[in-house]
């Protein structure tokens, strides 16, 4: 075997590996996002599962207003319906609703000391809270690990391998325009 054939031969099996770190790092940015949201979903069935225990602490108060816990379990199932499909985008419309709805029953709680002192609403109200924390924390993580995962598929020689493994872009979970705007608080106590 010839210099010539040595030199083309270690030329391939350089190319052959470079070409598998570049394989395996995009495996890696893929399963990051996959992780990214089994971490949002773990914690989207925690609220999920804890709903309908504070609609229900609510409901033990009979002149507490029904429309805005209709709002909730309405937008609670739409958030689960979501997240069943892996649908980002309407999981992130849906999650406005919900966060909305929730306000406008922390802010109404306001209202009705007695709900306010009940140690169960408490309970659920900062459980809620802490979740909603744990959600907005994830939904950071969530965009990052897109956001690495699309960029390396558009970069040069990355994206070579992603058309030919079929390597796609990840949809960011966006904020909705109104979830964005100031939070009119006037309006909540009113």
């Amino acid at each position: 075997m010839g210099l010539g054939s040595i030199l083309f031969l270690g030329a391939l099996l350089v190319l052959f590996a470079y070409g598998v770190m570049l394989y395996n790092g995009l495996v890696q940015v893929k399963h990051a996002v996959a992780k990214a949201w089994a971490n949002i979903d773990v914690l989207l069935k925690q609220r999920h599962d804890e709903l309908p225990k504070l609609v229900e602490t609510c409901k033990q108060y009979k002149q507490f207003e029904q429309a805005t816990l209709q709002r909730v379990v309405e937008a609670r199932s739409q958030v689960h319906t979501a997240r069943e499909r892996q649908d980002v985008p309407a999981l992130g419309q849906a999650e406005g609703l919900l966060r909305a709805s929730l306000g406008q029953i922390f802010a109404l709680a306001e209202s009705y000391p007695e709900l306010k002192a009940n140690e169960s609403f408490m309970q659920l109200q900062s459980r809620i809270t802490s979740l909603e924390n744990a959600i907005a924390d994830r939904r950071e993580l969530y965009n990052e690990a897109v956001n690495i995962n699309n960029v390396r598929i558009e970069q040069f020689p990355d994206t070579l391998l992603a058309g030919f493994f079929r390597f796609a872009a990840k949809p960011l979970l966006e904020f909705t325009a109104a979830e964005k705007l100031d939070v009119d608080v006037k309006a909540l106590f009113g």
